[in-house]
């Protein structure tokens, strides 16, 4: 696992008032709000004793008090960059050890999501985000997802980059294998400064809404996908017409065998509630087919 990369914590409205224990890369860290509405991301572990900063026990739950994150062992404070502003039992005029700070992780919002970086690269040295343009372009929705893998990150970037596996896999993305002639067409290469992916063209099936298969002008469906960094991809439908899909994937490895998909879905078309809500279903059947496989592995 790579540390000097952006991950996504947490879907920025599950992050409220109450800290929240989100475990990354196998560690655990706690998360908070502060009156500003700022996400800040430390590690889970009051220095003092242990504690956990982001407790949610049945009697005992942490707390944000003046901005800082309340550790509920012995009331120690942190700020959102991990120094301590309060010992209770120090006194209140007690002088603070430099030394008394927790580890602090950058975040930024985008997208509807927490992303935290968890390395130690300095800010000018930080990799980009993968960007989903559409999000935030006119004419275009977007959908916010994410679900959960019972497999290593890794397997769900090779699922993304393997076009292969459409064919038998999403009945929608060709024809389940019943073609005596498939084959995997000419794939158009793509490296880029974060990643690389591959473009092509191919016949399917289509989707099962009128509405939709209204939009083709032809059976060929352009479609491919790319990596960014060791945890991002992109993924780019465009039926033959008007009707474009750009899928934006951001993957938080959990643990080595946990993975918790993020994902941001655009189209360009089916604006209105109704298909919204079509092709937020359908994204949850076509993740649970690839979930179906990935968990089986």
């Amino acid at each position: 696992m790579f540390i000097n990369f952006w991950y996504p914590a947490c879907l920025s409205d599950e992050l409220g008032d109450a800290p929240m224990k989100v475990r990354m890369l196998g560690c655990d860290f706690a998360l908070f709000r502060d009156s500003h509405g700022k996400a800040n991301c430390l590690s889970d572990v009051c220095i003092h004793r242990g504690g956990s900063l982001s407790c949610k026990g049945e009697q005992i739950k942490s707390q944000v008090i003046d901005d800082n994150i309340q550790c509920p062992y012995h009331g120690w404070q942190f700020n959102g960059d991990g120094l301590c502003k309060k010992i209770p039992s120090q006194g209140p005029d007690a002088k603070i050890p430099e030394r008394a700070r927790i580890d602090a992780y950058p975040t930024q919002e985008k997208y509807g999501i927490v992303f935290a970086f968890l390395g130690d690269l300095p800010e000018d040295e930080r990799p980009p985000i993968l960007e989903a343009p559409e999000a935030d372009m006119e004419g275009w929705g977007v959908i916010l997802q994410t679900y959960m893998l019972e497999t290593g990150y890794r397997r769900s970037i090779e699922n993304a980059i393997d076009p292969a596996h459409n064919e038998f896999v999403h009945p929608t993305h060709g024809f389940s294998g019943k073609d005596p002639n498939y084959f995997v067409p000419k794939l158009d290469l793509i490296e880029e400064e974060w990643g690389v992916g591959f473009m092509t063209k191919y016949s399917s099936s289509g989707s099962p809404s009128k509405d939709v298969q209204a939009m083709k002008d032809n059976p060929v469906t352009t479609a491919g996908s790319g990596t960014f960094g060791p945890s991002q991809f992109w993924t780019k439908i465009q039926p033959g017409g008007r009707f474009k899909m750009h899928q934006y994937v951001y993957d938080l490895p959990v643990d080595e065998f946990t993975t918790r998909v993020f994902l941001v879905s655009t189209r360009n078309t089916g604006l209105n509630e109704e298909m919204h809500n079509f092709i937020a279903e359908r994204n949850k059947v076509v993740a649970q087919q690839d979930i179906d496989i990935l968990n089986a592995v």
